[in-house]
């Protein structure tokens, strides 16, 4: 039995020296491989349009990917050859390329045929040459290999979005931001349906959403915050079932939100904030039910807070209401939500009491409800603003106020003025104490009279402490 473990383990170990042979040689053979020629010329003529002709890779030995290496420059080996498969321009590191002022595409850069990562990033910044724009053509040489696309804070890149961009069927990320691209969104892109994430935020896009988007069905991130994007929401929106984050806020859309939008039901962010959608809130809504963050703020929507239940959205931690003309009162159910912890409903028409259940959410750590037209006494716990602090806003509604008991503490709420009755209350009181106060100095005065020195009857002592009395009672 001992025989035959120690033969299994002498197996064992064979195989283990077998095996880091072999990755050895491996990593031997690929260390002294070399790139393709026309590679590596392509790819230092592509560097060199970047960040200036004074730059030279010759000293590399053997190549880029080898024992030195290119910072933003990452490779593959195969087929006993070294590619490029990331090259990242810009100063994203100290030691990244830095772009030159005449920084520039080159027609080298597409013949890096093995390339699956491709960003620029503060790369073109220059004011002083002639604007910079995305190249047009030549992408689809690499229509098999992209994955992945950026420009990030490039202040002058301009220009359009090219329409060859839809020609890149592998890309799954297509990112934009912070440049000042302008022009629509071309229709093509719709034909990326590998595309995981679209992020085009910070430029200067228009017009509307092309309906063809709707064909992305494996989307988790559609962002296009801070454009001047305009027109309806295309009801094709509701194909996009795989939707983790939609943020369309900070455009120009309008028109009442399509009631496909509840098919998302795996939107955890939706933010349409700083838009003109109108025409009232679609029950829709309340079967998104992973929805955790939900910002409709600064649209003239116009509706009755009380068409959705709330509770209903189980999952919603965030949740921004204010500035879009919502009427009537509080919904219980909006406290009842058991994981929300931002709630506004600021500079709405919003009537009625304030909720005292708000007390009782254990989440709830910011409160807004300034700007509206709540009626009624704050009775909240000195517990719930000890919690909040200056996360809770009651201001500007006229007849709303706040306790005497709570006025005398350090919680009271900015802007929020002191109930009338507990302030009529407060004066009687301190009246009657200056009459009793007032009373009491009298009869003082008047039993200091039967201490006198001087001789008084019985009588004419009762009589005059009667006349006293009488006058005193009529003063007061």
């Amino acid at each position: 039995m001992n025989n035959f473990i120690i033969k299994i383990q002498i197996m064992f170990l064979q195989f283990v020296l077998v095996g880091v042979y072999i990755m050895y040689k491996g990593a031997a053979d690929a260390s002294g491989a070399p790139m393709e020629k026309y590679e590596k010329e392509a790819l230092y003529s592509a560097i060199q349009g970047f960040v200036g002709n004074e730059w030279n890779g010759s000293y590399l030995y053997p190549d880029p990917c080898g024992w030195t290496t290119i910072e933003g420059v990452s490779c593959d080996f195969s087929n006993g050859f070294w590619h490029i498969t990331d090259l990242s321009i810009g100063q994203v590191y100290d030691n990244s390329l830095s772009c030159s002022p005449a920084a520039e595409f080159r027609e080298d850069l597409f013949k890096l045929k093995h390339l699956k990562r491709l960003s620029f990033s503060n790369c073109f910044l220059s004011s002083h040459h002639k604007p910079i724009t995305i190249p047009t053509s030549n992408w689809n040489s690499l229509a098999n290999s992209l994955e992945s696309l950026e420009f990030r804070s490039n202040p002058s890149l301009t220009g359009t979005i090219p329409t060859s961009f839809g020609n890149l069927k592998n890309l799954q990320s297509l990112v934009l931001v912070e440049n000042r691209l302008k022009g629509e969104i071309p229709e093509a892109l719709g034909g990326l349906i590998k595309l995981v994430r679209l992020v085009l935020s910070g430029n200067s896009f228009e017009g509307p959403i092309p309906a063809s988007l709707g064909k992305l069905t494996n989307l988790l991130i559609f962002d296009t915050n801070r454009n001047f994007l305009s027109g309806s929401l295309p009801v094709t929106f509701g194909n996009l079932t795989s939707l983790i984050k939609l943020d369309l806020s900070n455009n120009l859309f309008d028109g009442k939100l399509p009631r496909e939008i509840g098919g998302l039901k795996s939107v955890t962010l939706l933010d349409l904030s700083h838009n003109k959608f109108s025409g009232g809130l679609p029950k829709i809504i309340q079967e998104m039910i992973s929805l955790k963050e939900l910002v409709l703020s600064n649209n003239p929507i116009g509706d009755y807070v009380t068409t959705i239940q709330w509770q209903k959205l189980k999952n919603l931690e965030i949740l921004d209401l204010s500035n879009m003309g919502l009427k009537g009162n509080i919904p219980n159910s909006m406290t009842e939500m058991k994981k929300l912890r931002f709630l506004s409903l600021s500079n709405n028409s919003l009537s009625g009491n304030i909720l005292l259940k708000f007390d009782r959410m254990p989440t709830i750590y910011a409160l807004y409800l300034d700007g509206n037209d709540f009626t009624g006494k704050l009775e909240f716990s000195t517990r719930f603003y000890d919690k909040l602090r200056s996360r809770f806003r009651a201001s500007g509604n006229m007849n709303l106020c706040s306790s005497l008991e709570l006025m005398s503490t350090r919680h009271v709420p900015e802007g929020v003025k002191q109930c009338e009755q507990d302030s009529i209350i407060h004066s009687e009181d301190s009246d009657s104490s200056l009459k009793n106060e007032f009373l009491n100095q009298n009869l003082h005065f008047i039993a200091s009279l039967g201490h006198s020195g001087h001789v008084v009857s019985g009588f004419t002592f009762c009589y005059v402490v009667r006349i006293i009395l009488m006058a005193l009672l009529w003063i007061i």
